[in-house]
């Protein structure tokens, strides 16, 4: 089979075109995959690693406001168009696949005037511009939400196959949870939190642990004693310290949270009960182990957190095309797998206040946890080629 993926940008649009590209080769070894993308995207490091070829174009994505900037990319990426057919002619497609995304309309535009056979995969719950105009002419529309068919007109040719993802359920038991936890330096008997933002980090969600990690640092050993109406005396800890992190602050925001921690002379490498790093490099495993996970709610991020049956704290990026993570964040939510908090509302009392709400209930952290695991599709791989090999083949 040869094959056009379309994917740039972010990761994810690009890990699910190099998942399907790695399931085409699985399947069909001599197989022929190209990746069309841009020379700016995370695609230049992304594809190449994985072992494709990436082809570019000057495409870019428009806004709605009509800035002289805008109105460049605008020609920039109706002139891309040409440079698309070039690629198509030469390379000669069974099939073009795009993950969504402003690439994909230039290629599906030269895909239509060269009459290739185009199949369109989207990930978010709330389509993309590119899958609402292209999604009627693609042979194929495969979503990730099953919530997303219900924003598209036209849906004869829609099916729902999930999202393609490298994370897997490692079905741990509780004796083996408990052994991670210890390896990590951490309480086997505190619930565990893993919190993160992307590869490089989401400054409001650091800022709102930083705050909450210098409150408890604050009050850290200082206790009070309180007695009820029938005299009995209890202590309470001014720390509240019952749950413990493990935070991924990202490479690019690291250092500046060092900083700030320095000021009120907390050492980031030796916090009660928080270990605070650049990157997480074994997140399967820490997803795995985690009781619940606070992060960005791209379809990315939540296919994986569904796969590992997690609850989860959401705080949608507010500047997301068309505001489609709070889309793909409510869908979760509506399920009662995951709580949502929205950007603007962050703070580090309602974030502790949250995470307290959640983990406090035993039985409704499991409940979440379920809830997520029967959200997650199995055999997604499989899904997706079998609707493209019903394309590439007619």
């Amino acid at each position: 089979m040869r094959v056009i993926i379309a994917a740039a940008g972010t990761g994810g649009h690009i890990n699910p075109g190099i998942a399907i590209a790695n399931k085409i080769m699985e399947e069909e070894k001599d197989s022929e995959i190209i990746f069309i993308g841009t020379n700016r995207g995370l695609e230049v490091d992304l594809v190449k690693r994985a072992g494709y070829e990436l082809k570019t174009i000057d495409a870019y994505g428009i806004s709605r406001s009509f800035t002289p900037e805008n109105i460049k990319r605008l020609f920039k990426t109706i002139k891309s168009i040409k440079s698309a057919k070039e690629i198509i002619k030469q390379f000669k497609p069974d099939i073009i696949i795009g993950t969504g995304g402003y690439i994909c309309v230039p290629v599906f535009k030269a895909a239509n005037e060269l009459k290739i056979p185009y199949v369109i995969h989207e990930s978010n719950a709330l389509p993309g511009i590119a899958t609402k105009i292209f999604s009627k002419k693609a042979k194929k529309v495969l979503l990730g939400f099953k919530e997303a068919k219900d924003r598209l007109r036209y849906t004869a040719n829609v099916v729902v196959t999930g999202t393609p993802t490298k994370v897997k359920n490692l079905k741990y038991s509780i004796q083996q949870v408990d052994e991670k936890k210890n390896e990590l330096g951490f309480d086997k008997n505190k619930k565990l939190v893993l919190i993160f933002g992307g590869s490089q980090g989401a400054k409001s969600i650091n800022e709102a642990v930083k705050d909450l990690i210098v409150k408890r640092n604050k009050y850290s050993n200082n206790t009070i004693s309180i007695t009820d109406k029938n005299g009995n005396m209890s202590t309470i800890d001014l720390a509240n310290d019952d749950y413990q992190i493990i935070w991924a602050i990202g490479k690019g925001q690291y250092n500046n949270i060092k900083d700030e921690f320095a000021k009120y002379k907390i050492d980031i490498n030796n916090i009660s009960n928080v270990k605070a790093l650049p990157y997480i490099y074994n997140m399967e495993e820490i997803m795995n182990v985690a009781d619940l996970i606070v992060s960005r709610s791209g379809a990315m991020t939540i296919t994986e957190i569904e796969k590992v049956g997690k609850p989860a704290i959401f705080v949608p990026f507010p500047y997301a095309a068309e505001n489609h993570q709070e889309y793909n964040a409510r869908a979760v939510e509506n399920v009662g797998a995951a709580k949502v908090i929205l950007d603007k509302d962050l703070n580090s009392e309602i974030l502790d206040r949250t995470i307290k709400e959640i983990i406090e209930n035993d039985d409704e952290l499991k409940q979440m946890g379920k809830r997520s695991l029967l959200l997650s599709v199995n055999d997604v791989e499989d899904r997706i080629y079998a609707q493209i090999k019903s394309v590439a083949t007619k």
